[in-house]
């Protein structure tokens, strides 16, 4: 809390959350996020492919924007997959999938924006 020397008014500083870049694809069983992470691996051009599997097999909504998710602030998705989006590095190629309630996630992160 501060108090501004004007005006007399307490205000009170809130933090600045994390904000990520992320597209994901989105499947029910884990044989076919291993075969859709195998197959993003082999390619040649993986994040071309990556865009390609999201549109073809994704289960979410944003398969049609080919997995992409946009920018999201830290709080806004389920913890779980949170965790997983500050644990993978810019632009790695997906070497796992992630479980959460809403099935297995294969997770490419475009940038992270981290408050000093």
């Amino acid at each position: 809390i501060r108090d501004t020397s004007v005006t007399g008014v307490q205000t009170c500083a809130l933090p600045i959350s994390r904000k990520v870049h992320v597209r994901h694809i989105l499947v029910a069983n884990k044989p076919d996020a291993r075969e859709i992470i195998e197959a993003i691996s082999k390619s040649r051009f993986p994040l071309r492919k990556f865009k390609q599997l999201a549109k073809k097999y994704s289960n979410c909504p944003s398969g049609s924007k080919r997995g992409d998710l946009g920018e999201f602030t830290e709080g806004q998705m389920a913890l779980s997959f949170e965790d997983a989006v500050w644990e993978t590095e810019i632009d790695e190629i997906p070497k796992k999938f992630y479980k959460t309630q809403f099935g297995y996630h294969i997770i490419w992160v475009h940038s992270k924006t981290i408050p000093d």
